[in-house]
């Protein structure tokens, strides 16, 4: 859009007036925050109002995302940046006298997602967008998001996130008009009606008013505006009578309370399916009506609607369009199953078992009676055709949905849709071979492949405004709005004038983390350090243990020869990591890697050459601290075990080099800039694979025969890591009585081997920045834009949206 400075400055002042009552000279970082973001809702609403009218005039394809989680942090400089305005309102702030940042950062971070999957959901909504796509988002309205994440001395504490605070979300509009019931729990069983169909009859349910909340996606320059939808739940005032006391309140509230309850419980197990089944069920109600305003008949809703389940959590939605199509619209059966097939597509997320969800039976049908009773014809139906197609038995009961007394969530995606994708290459191989074989074997047609994308926009021009100023000094502006034109940058990797120009860039970016860094912990970094990252959710096969392993085995050498120093770059180890509540481990290396950093910060004898800093609670904004200021991506997962990554991507273009297995999207990584600019160590899948076949995998061989590996071991239980008895227990049995599931003992050679060869590398500079800029200028394979141009094409039949 186009916008004056002095145009802007108006609005946004009377704006400041009519809502918060205040002036320029009194107002808040708060104040100004609501006030500036009430004023760009007034830009973008006439554009949201007529897109959605143009959807139904035009009678356009819809796809909807359903994820139970959506992470697109802070919104303010993402609406501003796509509208068009970002540096007209930068340029009136300066003129006011108002520091921009300091109100940006009055915004909370929309805690709607915990890591990559909540990442990957955010940035897919803007790509939709931008790429002029109809495309929805389908999610739940957390108060509290995950949790807020403290460290107590070194120890993970979670505090309730109250990221809506007393501003609350001032980018959501409640549409009272879409609101509908959802039904749990009671007992169900089918009466002949007077036109002689079967109807379900309940008795004692639990109806539950589903509030909508639609937060607009906004396209870049182009004026689109796409939906996030995100329910709420409110107890339906007729019912009220029956919710007497706060507890009764306060358990329906806990549906829309946080992200992930804990489910090591029974009530947990609970309260997860209903929140899965809640934001299913509202959003297929509303689809539903929203397609038949178009007056087209059920039979062809699938040429109007695209349903998308990202992952297992949504995975109840094909039995869910099925309940609502038989029960609800009196659709045959065979006639509803054509539908829901087409309608159907499923995004497998990872090989880990733990995250291939699946229900106890009992559970599911207390929780979900009718949906149960549909799951078991679906079931029934699957085995009855498999059986006349001559499918193998034995595949048959692997496939089933309902076995050994589980309902499992994946086969029902699989078996009720018409595409499942993987989201990296290796990864939808590996499901192809294995995880899901089986189900490849009878619906090959139905497996393909989606590597992930990151936004490059909020990587680059919001995060690293310099570094975008740097690109289009050396290639022009091109390629802001057509990524693929960074690959112009490859004829400058060499150029020493362009080499020092970007230098200066991660330089001033890591002057900045060093500040954030001091300010919040207290301990001093140099920018002449090394700045070695690694943020991500903590999890065992992310193994930011094996990291901790390295650092640990570098600071003994530090000690026992004081000499290694001389020729040495001082490192700063940087991690960023949330443990899930009820992961003991996850919660164990925090605790190890917060106690090792006291004990080398504080060790003045290795002259600063290696400090250690957790920086807590790692949210997106944080993130886009961290990862411009980055030298070194570590990017360590066994093969085999990280679907795709994107944090690799958000460093890779951000001129990080990455440091890495080959797993997930890190080969893809590695095709693209060469064997020479990326620094790949460890077992492959094929070795990974071959120890699991072969069962002849042994850690204790291995710590009994190599004394640096045994040395490094022993820190964890013989007083060299002080306040870590319990841990550091725990971790030596994970590693060695247990044979070290993750296998970081067999990569740990190789992954000193790995460090010694980059920072060789970053010793002499022409080469590092070669590399550097060789990632920067191939990051571009990784826009979801092209993400979501082959889902789109490939998989939902969408149409752009045409321009007059």
């Amino acid at each position: 859009m186009k916008l004056t400075t002095k145009q802007f400055i108006s609005d946004f002042e009377q704006t400041l007036h009519r809502e918060e009552m205040t002036t320029f000279d009194t107002a808040t970082n708060s104040e100004l925050f609501v006030a500036l973001a009430k004023t760009v809702r007034g830009y973008y609403t006439p554009q949201w109002i007529e897109r959605n009218k143009e959807l139904t005039q035009n009678k356009e394809k819809i796809a909807y995302y359903f994820s139970i989680e959506f992470l697109p942090g802070r919104m303010l400089e993402t609406n501003l940046l796509n509208l068009g305005i970002l540096d007209t309102v930068k340029k009136a702030f300066s003129k006011l006298g108002l520091n921009f940042e300091d109100v940006k950062n009055a915004e909370h971070d929309m805690a709607l997602g915990n890591g990559g999957l909540g990442r990957l959901a955010a940035a897919f909504m803007d790509s939709l967008a931008t790429t002029d796509y109809p495309g929805f988002g389908n999610g739940l309205r957390y108060k509290y998001g995950l949790f807020k994440q403290r460290i107590i001395n070194g120890y993970q504490v979670e505090l309730p996130d109250s990221w809506f605070g007393s501003i609350g979300n001032v980018w959501e509009t409640r549409k009272d008009h879409d609101i509908v019931n959802v039904r749990l729990f009671g007992d169900v069983y089918l009466e002949k009606a007077e036109d002689g169909h079967l109807r379900p009859v309940y008795r004692n349910a639990q109806v539950l008013r589903a509030v909508p909340y639609d937060v607009p996606q906004l396209g870049y320059n182009n004026g689109n505006v796409n939906n996030l939808r995100l329910w709420d739940v409110e107890i339906p005032e007729e019912d009220e009578l029956n919710y007497r006391s706060l507890a009764d309140l306060r358990r329906v509230q806990d549906i829309t309370a946080i992200l992930y309850p804990d489910d090591s419980t029974d009530d947990g197990k609970k309260l997860r399916l209903m929140q899965e089944y809640f934001m299913t069920s509202a959003g297929l109600q509303t689809i539903i009506k929203t397609y038949l305003k178009l007056g087209m008949p059920l039979e062809r809703i699938h040429e109007k609607v695209a349903v998308h389940i990202n992952d297992t959590h949504p995975a109840v939605a094909p039995a869910e369009f099925m309940r609502l199509l038989v029960d609800d619209y009196d659709m045959e059966w065979e006639d509803a199953w054509n539908v829901t097939v087409k309608v159907m597509s499923y995004t497998n997320h990872t090989i880990l078992s733990e995250a291939l969800e699946k229900w106890n039976e009992g559970l599911f049908r207390y929780v979900l009676p009718r949906v149960y009773q549909i799951i078991q014809e679906i079931d029934r139906r699957f085995v009855e055709e498999q059986v006349a197609q001559g499918t193998p038995s034995e595949v048959i009961e692997r496939t089933r949905i309902i076995k050994d007394g589980n309902v499992h969530m994946a086969h029902l995606a699989i078996i009720g849709g018409h595409s499942v994708n993987g989201v990296a290459k290796l990864h939808t191989e590996l499901l192809k071979a294995d995880t899901l074989h089986d189900f490849y074997t009878i619906s090959p047609e139905k497996f393909n492949n989606k590597t992930n994308g990151i936004v490059h926009r909020r990587w680059t021009q919001i995060a690293a405004p310099e570094l975008s100023a740097a690109i289009d000094k050396t290639i022009g502006k091109g390629w802001r709005s057509d990524i693929h034109k960074l690959r112009a940058l490859d004829e400058y990797v060499d150029d020493k004038a362009v080499q020092e120009r970007f230098a200066e860039v991660k330089t001033d970016a890591k002057k900045r983390l060093a500040r954030y860094i001091y300010d919040t912990t207290g301990v001093q970094v140099s920018t002449d350090a090394i700045f070695d990252v690694q943020v991500k959710r903590l999890h065992a096969y992310k193994r930011q243990l094996l990291n901790v392993m390295y650092i640990i085995k570098l600071y003994l050498e530090l000690k026992d020869n004081p000499q290694v120093a001389k020729n040495m770059t001082p490192h700063v180890f940087i991690f960023g990591a949330k443990a899930a509540p009820g992961y003991h481990f996850a919660k164990s290396v925090i605790k190890i890697i917060n106690e090792l950093a006291n004990l080398i910060n504080n060790d003045e004898s290795i002259h600063d050459k290696i400090k250690v800093v957790f920086l807590e609670n790692y949210r997106v904004s944080l993130a886009e601290l961290i990862i411009p200021a980055a030298d070194i991506s570590e990017q360590i997962s066994l093969a085999s075990k990280e679907a795709s990554g994107t944090s690799n991507m958000k460093f890779m273009m951000t001129g990080a080099v990455t440091l890495a297995t080959l797993d997930g999207a890190n080969i893809e990584i590695k095709d693209e800039v060469g064997d020479d600019n990326i620094v790949i160590f460890g077992m492959d899948k094929d070795a990974v694979y071959s120890h699991y076949d072969k069962h002849d995998y042994s850690s204790r061989t291995l710590y009994d025969s190599d004394p640096t590996i045994h040395r490094v071991i022993d820190t964890f239980v013989d007083g060299t890591i002080p306040n870590i008895q319990a841990e550091g227990n725990e971790i030596y049995n994970a590693l060695i009585t247990y044979n070290d599931e993750y296998f970081l003992l067999e990569d740990f050679e190789s992954y000193v081997k790995a460090h010694e060869r980059i920072a060789a590398a970053y010793a002499d500079q022409k080469t590092w920045m070669h590399m550097s800029l060789t990632n920067i200028a191939r990051s571009a394979r990784f826009t979801s834009d092209d993400t979501i141009e082959q889902y789109a094409q490939e998989i939902w039949g969408l149409t752009k949206r045409k321009h007059e």
